[in-house]
């Protein structure tokens, strides 16, 4: 069974008195007015992409007593530890905060917990080992809700800052600290961090004060150098967390982007040179689908201790052989979850005429550390919410994703009396459940998604198409002007463009016939462009050389074998004629 076919939803255009007021490529001025941007001042500001690093990082609330008493620690030599998380965002920000204590003279070590013993956030069990030889306990992207654990790790004899991004619960732990820009008394006004942009602001508080104290190894210059060389950590955690390309998130990651381009820091120069990527072609989309699920494979199917060490690395053959097994486990990564989406149509769609209207599945065979991925990956295909579920003896740990129209969050809030634990947001969620309850939660959620989505019969995801082009107007210059938007992703997705009757020049099936490869005319003696229709194989049975085409789709470069080319993703296609 085949997805839903896609809406197309054209924005309609721009004020023609907006198109005279700011002097720049009508192209872009149209995408930019659809984004959002109406006046000529906001457009400069977008398109310089004003530098937000350098801001003040102690306007953050509690920042100032974090930093306080990490800098008595370090000047006092007490043992700090930066308990973290163990997907791309949690592990970078463990990494930056490690390194940057550290290289403020601290003694310093990282806890990462294992995904599949002992799952997300802080553990009592963890925390009464830790609290043997440690004084102070630094949380990354994680701790905003461990009330109990927080206060039981005071009562052990430590000291507990808390620094992470996720949504406040109904109190604030009891540490010393608790630095989140989710709080609703925090004045910064921007409240979408990652986990590791939070970190990041911490680490520049510490090394700004430390660099002022005579006691310090470091100066102000190397402060300041360190503060711009951990911004490639920053880039690769806020883009891999889904984190809004908006606003101050947007300004760091350009500027972590122009760092990691220099292959400086050796664990992630190794990973780009096992993923066939030249370090100055990188981009946020490089960063989502080649670099991030390498990181995450770590703690996906073995422990992100891992990527942390590969991410500390200081000498490059011990990086090279950590970046060799990520590359290993990012392959097995590959095969578990094309093998668990398999099985998961095939429980929930073999012999369905119609679609159901939430997908459920639960196995076994599924690894909690894919559970996950095979979710977003069928709401994407079959654009309906998905929970794909680990079946264990006992307790069951299962993952959700959805789709606008179906808050999942809510929905497990409507059933929380038969789980074990749960959280998450509108569009993606987690949980455990007692294995015997499984039923139940399938029946209660599909009934839910069912009494929801019925307002919605013709359920589809919807293209959002910026503005309809000739091709023959599709060039490097046209490139050049779209690529100012950068870094794009979420929440500032690059133009997607509409070009109609394109004539076709050739066709075939790619990729085990996964994928579809045209050449497309550019029009009368302008050339020819290639396109790329990724898991759309099934047109080349069905399309032939000068048939034409109506082509929805992003404008990117194909790097191969040292040439570059202009290229066409197509998110979707239909014939010209209809």
């Amino acid at each position: 069974m085949s997805g839903p076919s896609k809406r197309w939803v054209i924005y309609p255009p721009a004020p023609a008195a907006f198109f005279a007021a700011v002097p720049e490529h009508p192209v872009l001025l149209q995408v930019l007015y659809n984004r959002g941007l109406r006046d000529g001042d906001s457009i400069r500001a977008y398109l310089a992409s004003e530098d937000a690093v350098q801001e003040n990082p102690y306007r953050m609330v509690d920042m100032v007593p974090a930093v306080q008493r990490l800098v008595r620690a370090i000047e006092r030599g007490e043992r700090i530890c930066v308990y973290g998380d163990f997907d791309a965002d949690g592990v970078t920000a463990t990494a930056l905060l490690a390194t940057a204590l550290e290289a403020a003279g601290a003694r310093v070590r990282a806890y990462i917990p294992d995904r599949m013993d002992e799952g997300y956030g802080l553990h009592l069990e963890a925390l009464e080992r830790l609290a043997r030889d440690t004084d102070l306990l630094v949380t990354v992207d994680c701790g905003i809700r461990s009330v109990e654990e927080v206060a039981a790790a005071a009562r052990m004899g430590m000291d507990v800052i808390v620094t992470d991004h996720h949504s406040v619960g109904r109190e604030l732990p009891p540490a010393l600290a608790v630095v989140n820009p989710r709080r609703a008394d925090d004045p910064t006004g921007f409240e979408r961090l990652a986990g590791v942009g939070v970190a990041y602001r911490v680490a520049q508080g510490v090394l700004r004060a430390v660099a002022h104290e005579r006691w310090s190894p470091l100066g102000r210059d190397r402060a300041a150098e360190l503060e711009q060389e951990l911004l490639d950590l920053v880039a690769v955690g806020t883009v891999a967390d889904l984190m809004p390309l908006q606003h101050e998130n947007r300004s760091l990651v350009r500027r972590g982007l122009q760092v990691l381009r220099q292959g400086r820091r050796v664990g992630l120069y190794a990973v780009m040179e096992h993923a066939g990527i030249v370090p100055a072609t990188v981009d946020a989309a490089t960063v989502s689908y080649r670099i991030a699920p390498r990181i995450n494979a770590a703690g996906r199917l073995l422990h992100a201790g891992l990527a942390y060490d590969l991410l500390r690395a200081t000498d490059y053959q011990i990086a090279f052989e950590l970046a060799t097994r990520l590359e290993a486990l990012n392959q097995e990564r590959q095969r578990l979850t094309a093998a668990a989406e398999t099985l998961v149509e095939e429980q929930v769609l073999a012999g369905q005429d119609a679609f159901p209207p939430l997908l459920f599945a639960a196995h076994p065979e599924f690894q909690p550390g894919i559970v996950g991925l095979v979710a977003g990956k069928l709401t994407e295909r079959y654009y309906r919410p998905v929970v794909v579920v680990e079946q264990g003896q006992e307790l069951s740990r299962g993952s959700a994703r959805s789709i606008v129209e179906f808050d999942i969050i809510s929905a497990l809030d409507a059933v929380e009396h038969l789980f074990v634990r749960h959280g998450g947001h509108a569009r993606a969620a987690g949980f455990t459940v007692e294995t015997r309850r499984l039923p139940e939660l399938q029946e209660a959620l599909v009934h839910l998604a069912a009494h929801v989505l019925a307002d919605h019969p013709e359920l589809a995801p919807t293209l959002h198409i910026d503005v309809e082009v000739d091709l023959a107007l599709v060039d490097w210059a046209l490139h050049s002007q779209l690529a100012r938007m950068e870094p794009t992703g979420q929440d500032n997705p690059p133009a997607l463009l509409l070009a109609r009757g394109c004539r076709i020049r050739t066709v075939r099936a790619v990729g085990n016939g996964q994928h579809l490869k045209l050449v497309v005319d550019r029009g009368p003696g302008a050339g020819v462009l290639d396109a790329i229709a990724f898991r759309q194989g099934a047109w080349a049975e069905i399309l032939a050389p000068g048939d034409r085409v109506d082509l929805v789709f992003y404008l990117e470069v194909n790097r191969w074998q040292g040439r570059q080319t202009l290229q066409l993703n197509v998110q979707d296609l239909r014939p010209a004629d209809g």
